[in-house]
């Protein structure tokens, strides 16, 4: 290996690591392991329901990529409100797919998935909380000089 291609390397190593150890970080990771954990069971028990799993695992994985790389400074998109409709749709979407397979019951591994499931609505949820952009934005009051007063 070259020696440009070792430091990009440990650039890269330390990028990502930098970006695991904040709040964002362990919260895109913890989905993507996740997802794969559902889709694993929803494919073992045979399910329809596998492609929620398989999007929502590639748009974490984007979203870590894009966040890792601070592209999201370089690229104008509204990424705070973005990143929050995914996440609220992910938790819907989960909770609701979750439910109809616990109604369902076929088999454990459905079962499985069903309850993974229902712990991804909920990340997913706090993910969407914390990355909704309203909450974000602090009002501060505008300092006022004292000598201003009445004329």
């Amino acid at each position: 290996m070259a020696d440009s291609e070792r430091s990009s390397a440990r650039g890269c190593l330390a990028a990502f690591t930098n970006f695991a150890r904040t709040r964002k970080g362990i919260l895109l990771l913890a989905e993507i392991i996740l997802c794969l954990v559902i889709l694993i069971c929803f494919i073992a028990s045979t399910s329809a329901y596998f492609s929620l799993s398989v999007v929502e695992m590639i748009l974490a994985a984007f979203y870590f990529v894009i966040y890792m790389l601070d592209l999201n400074t370089r690229i104008n998109i509204n990424w705070p409100w973005s990143d929050f409709l995914r996440t609220l749709i992910a938790a819907i979407l989960y909770l609701i797919i979750s439910i109809i397979v616990l109604v369902e019951k076929r088999n454990h591994s459905k079962i499985v998935a069903g309850v993974m499931g229902l712990i991804a609505a909920c990340l997913f949820g706090y993910d969407a909380y914390f990355t909704f952009p309203l909450r974000q934005q602090r009002h501060t009051a505008t300092p006022t000089d004292p000598a201003d007063g009445p004329v």
